[in-house]
C-alpha cells in the first residue's frame, strides 16, 4: 500500500495457526483489526469467535492459498500476515524420539514462509519456541521474507509483563521504509503470581467454582497430597521426607528434575506455562498457597488472557488435557498487544518519514 495520509492507516490481519485466539486477541488490543484466523483444530472455533470479531475458518495452513488470505485482507489497508507455527518439533519439553521425526515437522513453519511470499502483506509476524532459530528451517524462512526488512529477538515475556518466565521468538518484518520495526523493547516491571491470580476464589483439589466452569482443579492422590503438604513455594521434592519421594527421584538420574511437584511463588513471575501445566507432578504447577495444582483458569490468566474470557459454551464438559493443551499452546495475549504496538508504531514513523 501506498503511504501518503497523515492519519495511520488501519492494519488489517490474518493469524495462521490461531489456536484459541492467543495473538489474535492481544493484537486486537493493540489496534490492530484481525478479520481471520485460521486453524486445522475445530474445537478452537467456540473461543477464538467468542471473545473477538474475527471469524474461524478450519483450514490446513498447508492447504490455505494467497487469494483466500487476499479476499479477506482487501486493499484499503495495511495488511499482516501474523503467526505462531506449533512448535512441539522444537520443545524442550519433547525431546523423545526428535532424530526420528520426518521433515513433514517443519513444513508448517515453510507454509507459513510460502503464504507470506504469495500474498505479499505490509508487515509479518512470526512467534515461537527460541529453538527454532538454530533450525535450517528458519533460515527458510527468512530468506522467504526477501523484500522486508526484518528482525528478530528473543523475548523473556516477563519482562513486558506476562506473570511468567517464557521465552519466546519473535520476528517481525516490513516492506514499509526500508527500515525493520524496533523489537528494542525495555524491560518493565515484573509481575507476579500474586498479582495476577490471588483474588481468585480459593479451592480445595478436586474442586470447581461455581461460577467459573474452568476455575477448576484437578484431584490429587493421597500421597500427592502429602507431597504438596510437604512443599514450599519455590522448594524441591528434596526437601520432602525420603518416604514421600517418587522411585524415580530416589535414583542418581532423579537429580536432574528438581523443579517437578514444586508449588510457585507468590512473589514471582510464574515458570512457563505448558500444556501439562493443570497438573501438580508435571513441574513447578502447585498452588503457592492452596494444597493443589494451579487451575485452568489460573493458567490462562497466567497467559494473560482477560479473567472473563470463554473457552467453553455453557454446558461443555471441561476436559483437563483438551484445554491444557489450547492455553499452554497459545501466544500470551500481552505479547501480541506488545507485537501490536511495535507495527503501529513502526507505520507512525514511516508516515511522520514521508510527510
Amino acid at each position: 500500500m501506498t503511504l501518503g495520509s497523515s492519519h495511520t492507516p488501519p492494519i488489517r490481519a490474518v493469524d495462521l495457526f490461531c489456536g484459541v485466539g492467543g495473538l489474535t486477541h492481544g493484537l486486537t488490543r493493540g489496534g490492530i483489526d484481525v478479520v481471520a484466523g485460521y486453524d486445522l483444530d475445530r474445537t478452537c472455533k467456540y473461543a477464538f469467535e467468542a471473545n473477538n470479531k474475527a471469524i474461524f475458518v478450519e483450514k490446513d495452513v498447508a492447504e490455505l492459498t494467497a487469494a483466500e488470505i487476499g479476499d479477506r485482507l482487501g486493499d484499503h489497508a495495511i495488511t499482516l500476515v501474523a503467526g505462531c507455527a506449533p512448535c512441539q518439533p522444537f520443545s524442550t519439553y519433547s525431546r523423545t524420539g526428535r532424530a526420528d521425526r520426518s521433515s513433514e515437522d517443519w513444513s508448517l513453519v515453510a507454509n507459513f514462509g510460502r503464504l507470506v511470499q504469495d500474498v505479499q502483506p505490509d508487515l509479518v509476524t512470526m512467534e515461537n519456541v527460541p529453538a527454532l532459530q538454530d533450525h535450517p528451517v528458519f533460515k527458510e524462512f527468512i530468506q522467504a521474507l526477501e523484500g522486508y526488512a526484518v528482525t528478530y529477538r528473543i523475548v523473556q515475556c516477563a519482562t513486558i509483563g506476562v506473570p511468567q518466565t517464557r521465552k519466546r521468538l519473535v520476528l517481525v518484518g516490513s516492506k514499509l521504509g526500508g527500515v525493520a520495526p524496533s523489537l528494542d523493547w525495555p524491560a518493565g516491571d515484573k509481575v507476579t503470581v500474586r498479582q495476577a491470580i490471588a483474588t481468585l476464589p480459593a479451592l480445595q483439589a478436586g474442586e470447581r467454582s461455581d461460577n467459573d466452569p474452568i476455575h477448576l482443579a484437578c484431584r490429587l492422590s493421597e500421597i500427592n497430597l502429602r507431597r504438596i503438604r510437604a512443599s514450599r513455594p519455590g522448594g524441591t521434592w528434596r526437601e520432602w521426607p525420603v518416604e514421600l519421594r517418587a522411585t524415580c527421584h530416589r535414583k542418581v538420574t532423579g537429580d536432574t528434575f528438581p523443579a517437578v511437584y514444586g508449588r510457585m511463588e507468590w512473589d514471582q513471575p510464574a515458570p512457563t506455562m505448558t500444556t501439562q501445566c493443570f497438573g501438580y507432578g508435571n513441574g513447578r504447577f502447585g498452588h503457592p498457597e492452596q494444597d493443589r495444582a494451579i487451575t485452568l483458569r489460573e493458567s490462562a490468566i497466567l497467559q494473560t488472557f482477560p479473567n472473563d474470557y470463554q473457552f467453553v459454551n455453557k454446558g461443555d464438559r471441561v476436559k483437563f488435557s483438551h484445554l491444557g493443551r489450547l492455553i499452554g499452546n497459545a501466544v500470551p495475549v500481552r505479547l501480541g498487544e506488545k507485537i501490536a504496538q511495535t507495527l503501529r508504531s513502526h507505520v507512525d514513523a514511516v508516515i511522520c518519514s514521508r510527510n
